[in-house]
C-alpha cells in the first residue's frame, strides 16, 4: 500500500469527515468534560501543523502537532476504520515527530482516552511512556497521558 503523509487542511471535506468521526467516537466513549479534542477551525491555527495520510486521493488518517513552546502536543490522531492495522497511524506519528524535531521541540506529549487500547499500543511502540497531566489538562479518570523525549 502506497501511503504518503503530507500537510493537509482540516477543512478539506474528507479530512473533516474523519475528524467528525473521531469526535463522535470520543463523545460515545467519554463524558463531555473529558473530551479535549480541537474543533476543525482550531486545527487551522498558526501553531498547529495538520497532516493527512493519503492513498491516491483518499484520506486515510489525520494528525496534528500543536507547538506549545516547550513541547509539541499530538492532537487529532485518527485513522479511518477501513485503514486500521495497515501502519497508517505509525506513519502519521513519525511525521509528527519529524515535524517536532524540525521545529526544535524537545518532547512530544499527548492525552488520549483510557479505553483506546490500540492507540496506547501505537504510542508505546513509538517510544512514548506514561506520565501525569500536563498543560491545562485536569487529572481526568478517562485520560491517559504520555510523552516522548526527542533530545
Amino acid at each position: 500500500m502506497s501511503v504518503r503523509v503530507e500537510r493537509g487542511d482540516p477543512r478539506d471535506p474528507a479530512a473533516s469527515a474523519l475528524l467528525r468521526a473521531s469526535h463522535a467516537l470520543m463523545e460515545s466513549l467519554f463524558p463531555p468534560e473529558d473530551n479535549f479534542y480541537l474543533d476543525i477551525e482550531a486545527l487551522t491555527a498558526p501553531d498547529i501543523a495538520f497532516f493527512v495520510a493519503r492513498r491516491d486521493t483518499d484520506i486515510l488518517g489525520t494528525a496534528a502537532l500543536a507547538n506549545r513552546g516547550s513541547y509539541g502536543e499530538v492532537k487529532s490522531m485518527f485513522v479511518a476504520e477501513t485503514a486500521r492495522g495497515l501502519g497508517v497511524g505509525a506513519r502519521l506519528l513519525a511525521k509528527l515527530e519529524d515535524e517536532a524535531r524540525a521545529q526544535g521541540l524537545p518532547a512530544l506529549m499527548l492525552e488520549t482516552g483510557n479505553l483506546l487500547h490500540a492507540a496506547h499500543r501505537l504510542y508505546a511502540r513509538a517510544g512514548f511512556t506514561r506520565r501525569g497531566p500536563f498543560g491545562d489538562y485536569p487529572d481526568a479518570k478517562s485520560s491517559l497521558f504520555m510523552q516522548k523525549r526527542l533530545d
